[in-house]
């Protein structure tokens, strides 16, 4: 399969900075904000995320002027993961490469959990983000479809919804979590 280029992934690159300390800056606090925001949920404190990120809060600031700035950029970053985990699978088996990205799929939505409160579902980010999801995720759902290994009685917004509503309940730990996708997956795959 040939790389696609997603509008999410121009985002992504037109905020990261060129010169390398302060792209390295700006990528240490996306990756704390990650955590801080699995962990504590859209209140949490911007000078934790910059301590983890082992910069100072001006820093943060520079890089993201308005909370909801840092939000967009996190939810953007997370999808433009996404989609580049389709390209990487894409060469797999039709039902390694949907589950494989399903399971990934699990822990964007622990980040989108998070910032949804902060974005607006018609914010030109969540736009852009949700189109280029779904150009990264549903021709592998559909080449499941085609070979025979996953229900063709249901369409790519069914699977994602499906899977974010197991994704929205707490679990013991992450082997739950990926026990019960487990199981709900079998209910996708196609009866042999």
């Amino acid at each position: 399969m040939t790389a696609q280029t997603f509008p999410v992934s121009e985002i992504v690159a037109s905020r990261r900075p060129h010169r390398k300390d302060a792209a390295r800056n700006y990528d240490a606090l996306l990756a704390a904000a990650r955590e801080a925001f699995a962990e504590h949920g859209a209140d949490a404190s911007l000078e934790d995320i910059a301590r983890r990120a082992g910069v100072g809060i001006g820093t943060l600031y520079r890089n993201f002027p308005t909370r909801r700035h840092l939000f967009e950029s996190v939810y953007a970053g997370e999808v433009d993961d996404l989609c580049q985990v389709a390209q990487e699978v894409a060469d797999q088996e039709p039902w390694e490469a949907l589950t494989a990205w399903l399971h990934r799929f699990t822990g964007y939505m622990v980040t989108k959990r998070a910032v949804r409160e902060a974005l607006n579902d018609e914010s030109d980010i969540f736009l852009t983000c949700r189109e280029s999801m779904y150009a990264a995720g549903t021709p592998l759902f559909e080449r499941a479809q085609q070979a025979g290994v996953a229900r063709k009685d249901m369409d790519f917004g069914d699977l994602l919804r499906m899977v974010a509503g197991i994704t929205s309940t707490n679990f013991v730990d992450d082997a739950q979590r990926d026990r019960v996708l487990s199981v709900a997956l079998d209910g996708v795959r196609a009866a042999r």
